[in-house]
């Protein structure tokens, strides 16, 4: 199912369960994944694009392993707070998502977390060649940190 509001997707997640936090690309998809507390968002991988389908089972496959309990995609929208074409399109990558899973589907505003993604690995002295290895699923931890502080705060405020 498909929460377009974070408050009711933190309601949907099972107790004791990991999140993905998912940074979709046109040639990649950047992953990232929680711990059981939802405290920490840790980048795991990039998966290369190929079809849906197959992009989709990977997916599925790290859900499956990782016993998650839901998945957060970075919505790109644009600097003045509108939807663009990248937005439809990640949209209707959660809708075709939805039909192959049981599993809650959010959307977090991942305005600049590529830029605060580079950001760091800049910070961090990491060479050209590795950034270019490494940025989509550090800008998925981004997206996912950004869930989890979220959560944090609606548990501190019940």
């Amino acid at each position: 199912m498909i929460f377009n509001d974070i408050t009711e997707f933190a309601a949907a997640v099972p107790q004791m369960s990991a999140l993905a936090g998912l940074d979709l690309g046109t040639v990649t998809i950047g992953v990232a994944v929680s711990d059981r507390f939802l405290s920490v968002a840790t980048p795991l991988e990039t998966i290369r694009r190929k079809k849906f389908s197959l992009d989709a089972a990977r997916l599925l496959e790290i859900a499956k392993d990782r016993e998650l309990g839901g998945l957060v995609l970075g919505l790109p929208y644009n600097m003045d707070g509108s939807e663009g074409p990248r937005c439809q399109s990640t949209r209707a990558f959660a809708r075709n998502l939805e039909k192959l899973t049981d599993l809650p589907i959010s959307f977090w505003d991942e305005r600049l977390s590529t830029v605060a993604a580079e950001r760091a690995l800049l910070e961090a002295d990491t060479t050209r060649k590795r950034r270019a290895e490494v940025i989509d699923h550090v800008a998925a931890g981004y997206i996912l940190q950004g869930v989890l502080d979220r959560f944090a705060h609606l548990r501190a405020s019940t």
